[in-house]
């Protein structure tokens, strides 16, 4: 249909919630946000299913939630009564709507005869992770837009191994969800759910026992317990559901001296405080980093409304601050582990990190360093939860950390989602381990710096919003494959990676091989110096992707050339 009909049919529905027919009288009076309100259904995609709360086919709203459920309950329908009955743990963080969804989510699986355990109060996204393998359900739903605006909610689809559902049920899923038409799906009575056994609430109990696993994370109790006792950090969950869990876990671990960011404490949809609640962006530390420098905190965290990203920003010899990038904070956390782990006598001969192909290869160096293995992904956190799970069944490597550069990482694989829990735990235990020296966690940083080389990279985002901003991002795909760049910032291409093809081009000879990974709408340029260009549309946001990762002697070495890769990436867009 198109947008308008499917408007129509919205506009003679009399039985809207009050807030979406007052969205609907707007949209009325505005063709343009109308039709993209209306002109397609939400995609779900990489990370499920994202967008803008309001009216409309393509908005997060009670029918879309319910239409996104129904495609997981029909493909459950298929798999037997089993699996409807070890069910479906549901969290949600803070956002506007985020409750009503999660209890809409178990009213429509309820009316499939499929067990809900819903939590009685918002959670992270990594202990609902954790809850699904824990409780041995089927599935879990989280509600959450993770780092976006206050406008946008969404839905995560995760599967039973606790990571976010594979791309062969996601299909299957994404099918089922286009036939279910979002105004005929059944919804159980909510009040007889639990008294039907089709609802458990959950909470405390779960809590005690992530936190028991929390335990696991730290390395060297001694330090934590001496060091990390008087040492001075700061905390922020942005809003969101942060505080609740990693208060206590930091506690357990020896942290006694953490101290919240009292305006960003409570959790709050509308992130008064904040623009984007975002831990990659400076602003939304600067609370943190302001309460840090009153109190002499050694590091100032924040996490996202859903907590699986963290941020950091720690003290330089000046008492200044700086933010840390994700794949920094991941060199250092990765860095520590392996020393530590060397020093205890406990490092595994089999050990392998995984990493996204757009993350740093500075932690590759560091990984070689130790003669362990470094695997690389696809974007999305699912495909290093199916190394892990991998790595389980075969025994061919142990899983030591995982890392995307967007700010996610997990120690251990008990969550097989990104976790800013366990890693604001080791990362206090990594500034404890500097501190303990008479060193800063930035001071650490220039010393890997000093051995592996000045590792610098970047991603840069171009969003592409409405009807015309989707075509715009195929296209701009479609002219970096018809007409391969041969060279980025003067540096020749040496090596393609198309993954969508699955094929490796030797830019020298012209031989084309195999490459083993997944299908995916990915572009990967090596350049002759080692340094890298990726390109990708993302999978949850009308946004383009660049990514630039260089290596110098020093940093304005790999900065300069980091600035003229860049300036050919536009210029590539602007042809």
């Amino acid at each position: 249909m198109s947008w308008q009909e499917n408007f129509e049919v919205w506009q003679a529905r009399t039985d809207l919630p009050e807030d979406l027919q007052a969205d609907m009288q707007q949209l009325a009076q505005d063709d343009v946000a109308a039709e993209d309100a209306f002109y397609q259904p939400l995609s779900f995609g990489t990370a499920g299913v994202r967008g803008l709360m309001g009216a409309g086919i393509n908005r997060m709203n009670i029918y879309t939630v319910r239409q996104a459920t129904e495609g997981l309950a029909r493909l459950m329908d298929g798999l037997g009564d089993d699996v409807k009955t070890r069910g479906v743990a549901i969290s949600y963080d803070s956002r506007h709507h985020s409750a009503e969804f999660a209890k809409e989510a178990a009213q429509v699986l309820g009316a499939h005869q499929i067990k809900a355990y819903l939590f009685e109060s918002l959670r992270p996204t990594p202990e609902l992770s954790y809850t699904v393998r824990h409780l041995n359900a089927y599935a879990g739903i989280m509600i959450t837009a993770s780092h976006n605006p206050k406008a946008y909610n969404g839905f995560k689809i995760y599967g039973e191994d606790g990571g976010q559902m594979p791309p062969k049920e996601s299909d299957i899923i994404t099918q089922s969800i286009r036939e279910a038409d979002m105004f005929e799906i059944p919804v159980a009575n909510a009040d007889s759910l639990e008294s039907d056994g089709l609802l458990a609430m959950i909470g405390a109990g779960i809590d005690h026992d992530y936190l028991e696993e929390m335990k696991a994370v730290t390395i060297n109790r001694e330090l934590t317990e001496t060091v990390g006792q008087d040492m001075k950090l700061v905390y922020t969950p942005l809003h969101g559901t942060g505080a609740q869990i990693a208060g206590p876990a930091l506690e357990n671990a020896g942290f006694k001296n953490v101290t919240m960011v009292p305006e960003q404490q409570a959790p709050d949809g509308d992130f008064p405080t904040v623009t984007l609640p975002n831990p990659e962006d400076h602003a939304a530390l600067a609370m943190g980093i302001e309460l840090a420098g009153k109190i002499g905190a050694d590091v100032a965290i924040a996490v996202d409304p859903d907590a699986d990203r963290m941020g950091v920003a720690v003290r330089q010899p000046d008492g200044s601050y700086t933010l840390l990038t994700g794949n920094q904070i991941a060199a250092v956390m990765l860095n520590y582990i392996l020393v530590a782990k060397a020093d205890a006598g406990t490092l595994p001969a089999n050990g392998a990190i995984v990493k996204s192909i757009v993350s740093s290869e500075f932690a590759t160096a560091i990984a070689k360093h130790f003669d362990m293995e470094t695997v690389n992904v696809l974007t999305g956190f699912k495909y290093i939860a199916e190394q892990i799970q991998l790595y389980q069944d075969t025994h061919v490597h142990e899983f030591l950390f995982g890392f995307e550069e967007s700010y996610g990482y997990l120690v251990k694989p008990f969550a097989r989602d990104k976790d800013s829990i366990q890693a604001t735990v080791l990362l206090a235990e990594v500034a404890a381990f500097y501190k303990s020296q008479g060193k800063t966690l930035y001071d650490g940083l220039q010393e890997l710096f000093a051995t592996y080389g000045y590792f610098v990279e970047d991603t840069q985002s171009m969003t592409f919003s409405g009807i015309d901003g989707a075509d715009k991002m195929v296209q701009i795909m479609a002219n970096f494959r018809n007409e391969t760049p041969t060279k980025f910032g003067g540096i020749a291409v040496t090596q393609t990676e198309d993954f969508s093809v699955q094929t490796v081009t030797d830019m020298q000879t012209g031989n084309v091989s195999e490459l083993d990974l997944p299908k995916a709408n990915v572009l990967k340029y090596w350049l002759e110096d080692g340094s890298w260009v990726a390109v990708r549309p993302s999978g949850t946001e009308p946004k383009m992707k660049f990514y630039v990762g260089t290596k110098g002697d020093t940093q304005v070495e790999a900065e300069t050339e980091l600035t003229a890769i860049q300036a050919t990436i536009q210029q590539l867009i602007a042809d």
